[in-house]
Formats: C-alpha cells, structure tokens, sequence
C-alpha cells in the first residue's frame, strides 16, 4: 500500500517514515521520547502497526516505540519475497533496529508477531519479551482453513492475491473474519482492516508468508529463552486458542503465562490496547 493513499485519519500516520534498510522499504511508526527505553511492538498476519492503535497512545507516553509494518504488509515493500519466513523477518528487523540505532529494551508482538519476537529474543540480546496470543501452533476455526488454502493456491497460481483481495474486502466478509476470531472491534476498526484487505500487495504479502512460515525450529528452541517472557492469552481466542500459550509456556524457563478476557485481537479489545498491563510488567510493577 502506496503510503500517501493512506486516509488523512489512520491510526499514527503522522508519527511514521519509510527507512530503506538493504532491499526492504519499511514504514515505521517511530514515536515517544527519544532518550526513554525503546520497545519494538510488531503486529500479526495480515495486520499492519495501525493494529496498535490503542496500545500506543499511553505506551508512548513512557517509553520510544518503534512500530514497523512487517515486510510486504501495509506499507512495507521489500524486493525479497523469499525472505518473508520467520527466521529471515526476525533477521531483516534487527537490521531495521541496527540501522535506526535503537537496541530495543523489550519486543511486543502480537499473533505471528509473537512467534517473531521470541525468535528475536532467541537470537539477539534483546532483555525480554511479550507474546499477545503468540501463533506457535496452527490457527483454528476460518483462519484455519483459509489462510494455509490460500497460501498454497498462491504458489501455484499468481493472480491468487488480487482474486483474494476483491473477494475479501466486502465490510461484510471482513466483519465475519475479525469477528470469528472471538474478538468484539469497533466499526472504525473493522473500516481500517478493509483499506488494507483491498490492497493487493498487502494480501499477496501476508499469503507469502504463510507459505513460507515454519515454527518447528522456534517451538524446539523454547527451552533455551532464558529471559524474562509474558505471554497474554485471550480466553476467548478462536484462532491462537489460550493452550497454545500454555504448552509454550510449559518449555519456557523465565515466563510468565496470563489468561485474560478477550479474542485472538486482545489488544484491540482492551480500551487502553493493554497498556497498562504491558508497562507494570515491563517495569517490574504488576
């Protein structure tokens, strides 16, 4: 998505740039006081940073957050489709962080952003970790059965994307989809899932990385995080059910496993996107 389309209200566009980094053209929301403690939030499948959109206000109101849409989501462009894996997006985002000189004191990330960010504690020195309904198994209920179907559809068949984008992007079908993932959104909300379900690069880039995506190594490696980890599991959640946050949490060393009210987008749902939740832990006052 050509970042000057994007409508004069979404969430934090005037706090976001584009970083060119290698062969990845990332937008990034950069906000909060630049000599505070940096946190990296990142965002799940097929979302983009606007999906912290109630996180950051009282968030960064403590700490730098530097929010980037994944590559090939939202605004990000990258010229690496083979690279939209876990391991090589854990990889190209300390790159992101090296370039824009931040050593971030903890990485956010929700969903699939949740498996990213545990890989990035596992590989770099990053101090500690949240997870917000962490996908580290398969997704269940219609993002069970749509997204794998369609990712391998796309392998064989280019113009998956663009069908996909205009069969998706009805309000109607992206109301069922957030709704069937046991999360109740706003209509703003909702609104700002369509924009981008209409895009086709956006929708050919999260297919791309459900192709690519592998957490058998992650879920073996678990045992080695030896740092301080919160795991957030929505009791509601119909696609990342709060059991898999369980079971990763049985291999964890240093966790700590919270089950909380709400769906799969627990921090949409949150009036305040977790924020106090997420700060207690993080400066040792929950």
């Amino acid at each position: 998505m050509d970042p000057r389309n994007l409508p004069a209200n979404w969430p934090n566009r005037s706090a976001a740039r584009i970083h060119r980094v290698d062969r990845i053209d990332w937008w990034v929301i950069d906000i909060g006081p630049r000599a505070a403690p940096v946190l990296l939030l990142l965002h799940g499948l097929g979302a983009s940073g606007h999906s912290f959109r109630r996180t950051i206000p009282g968030l960064s109101k403590h700490f730098r957050l530097i929010v980037p849409d994944l590559p090939g989501h939202g605004c990000t462009r990258t010229r690496e489709r083979d690279r939209l894996g876990l391991g090589p997006i854990a990889e190209d985002l300390s790159a992101l962080c090296d370039a824009l000189g931040t050593t971030p004191a903890a990485v956010i990330g929700h969903s699939a952003g949740g498996a990213i960010a545990l890989q990035m504690a596992l590989n770099t020195a990053i101090p500690r970790v949240i997870g917000i309904n962490a996908a580290l198994d398969h997704f269940e209920g219609v993002a069970g059965v749509l997204f794998p179907l369609i990712a391998q559809g796309l392998a064989a068949f280019p113009l998956t994307a663009p069908m996909a984008a205009r069969l998706w992007a009805s309000p109607a079908r992206v109301s069922r989809l957030l709704d069937s993932t046991g999360s109740v959104i706003e209509p703003k909300g909702k609104a700002q899932y369509t924009r981008l379900i209409r895009d086709t690069e956006h929708v050919r880039g999260a297919l791309e990385m459900m192709a690519q995506w592998r957490l058998e190594t992650l879920i073996l490696n678990l045992p080695r995080l030896r740092k301080p980890a919160l795991l957030l599991a929505g009791a509601g959640d119909k696609a990342v059910p709060p059991e898999v946050s369980e079971s990763a949490a049985h291999a964890m060393p240093q966790v700590e496993l919270r089950k909380m009210p709400g769906g799969h987008l627990l921090h949409e749902e949150a009036p305040d996107g977790l924020c106090t939740v997420l700060r207690d832990w993080l400066t040792g006052a929950a």
